[in-house]
């Protein structure tokens, strides 16, 4: 009886002329980190990058092409919204509506379960999904290479969103060369991501601004320039299932970020006493000889990696430091998909 009505349901949807389409996304934890444009228009990042998608959070967005509406619109969790957050929105719709040479104005609705503009890569998640979904409904089949390429025009991470597991960024001079790839499968290696969330309030300075400020700062320079010896450790670390060699690269990355963040003009601090609180007892227990290691994306929350056989037990101390609201575990994940 159900497989009646979705099929009524989309003669209904078809008579009407709308076109729609659902897909499903992950937001992923940068490794190796994307931090300033070298063409902003464009998304062409200063560094290549190294991800990993996130299984259990995910971002659920449905797209509806339809004549009848006189402007594009955007929910989100059940709220419209307008403004920057919707222009970023039409603008990829735009790219999609150019490309299937069509003209219809479309609905976009998406939800996510997991907190927002808090450092946890929502808009990886959010443009991954819209550009797989907006792409479906307008009736073109973009291969994986042409969807990292699309969804990142609005968010540079959400290239990295688009393919499955551990995943590369290559950063590229062109709109044609800058896209992202899988290195490994999700179950390359059991990585268990522990995200401590010591704030769920939406960042007042977003990405996109920090990335447009971040060659302000004297310490930027040496961080691009270093960027391709850390992304080789970091990729030999992943494909050989090496914990303490990733460890020290992906600390050393997050940390080499956030001192650009704090030294550009003006400055960024996206830090809270719980995050450094994670931090500092995240590198005790390395010192002791458990697998754990840090890194942070532009907020407050503190990503604290580990092995499948010690997520529970870590789990459990960091339910303990003061200032830490929840956990959000997660393991590698898959690919956009419809």
């Amino acid at each position: 009886m159900r497989k009646y009505r979705r099929q009524a349901l989309q003669n209904v949807v078809q008579s009407r002329g709308i076109m729609n389409a659902t897909a499903v996304s992950h937001p992923n934890i940068a490794f190796i980190k994307y931090w300033g444009n070298r063409n902003s228009a464009l998304r062409i990042p200063m560094n290549g990058s190294i991800s990993m998608n996130l299984d259990s959070l995910t971002t659920r967005t449905t797209v509806s092409f339809q004549p009848s509406l006189p402007f594009d619109e955007l929910i989100i969790n059940g709220h419209e919204i307008m403004g920057a957050g919707l222009k970023r929105v039409s603008e990829i719709l735009d790219l999609i509506r150019a490309k299937a040479n069509i003209n219809a104005r479309a609905e976009a609705v998406t939800e996510n379960n997991f907190p927002s503009g808090a450092g946890i890569a929502s808009s990886a998640s959010a443009f991954a999904a819209l550009a797989l979904a907006g792409s479906k409904a307008a009736g073109l089949e973009l291969n994986e290479r042409e969807l990292s390429r699309l969804a990142r025009r609005r968010s540079g991470s959400a290239s990295r969103s688009v393919p499955a597991g551990f995943v590369e960024w290559q950063a590229g001079e062109s709109d044609d060369d800058s896209f992202a790839f899988s290195i490994a499968p999700p179950n390359h290696w059991d990585l268990v991501d522990l995200v401590a969330i010591v704030s769920t309030a939406h960042k007042k300075t977003g990405s996109t601004e920090g990335h447009a400020i971040a060659p302000t700062s004297p310490l930027q320079a040496a961080r691009v320039e270093d960027a391709p010896r850390r992304l080789d450790l970091c990729r030999q670390a992943i494909l050989n299932k090496d914990f303490n060699a990733f460890a020290s690269i992906v600390e050393l990355d997050s940390d080499m970020m956030h001192a650009v963040m704090m030294t550009s003009t003006p400055a960024l601090q996206y830090w809270k006493p719980a995050s450094l609180a994670v931090m500092e007892a995240v590198r005790m227990w390395r010192a002791d000889g458990l697998p754990a290691c840090y890194t942070m994306d532009a907020g407050a929350n503190t990503h604290v990696l580990t092995l499948e056989s010690e997520a529970q037990g870590i789990e459990k101390k960091l339910r303990g430091i003061d200032g830490v609201e929840n956990i959000l575990i997660a393991r590698p994940g898959g690919a956009a998909k419809i």
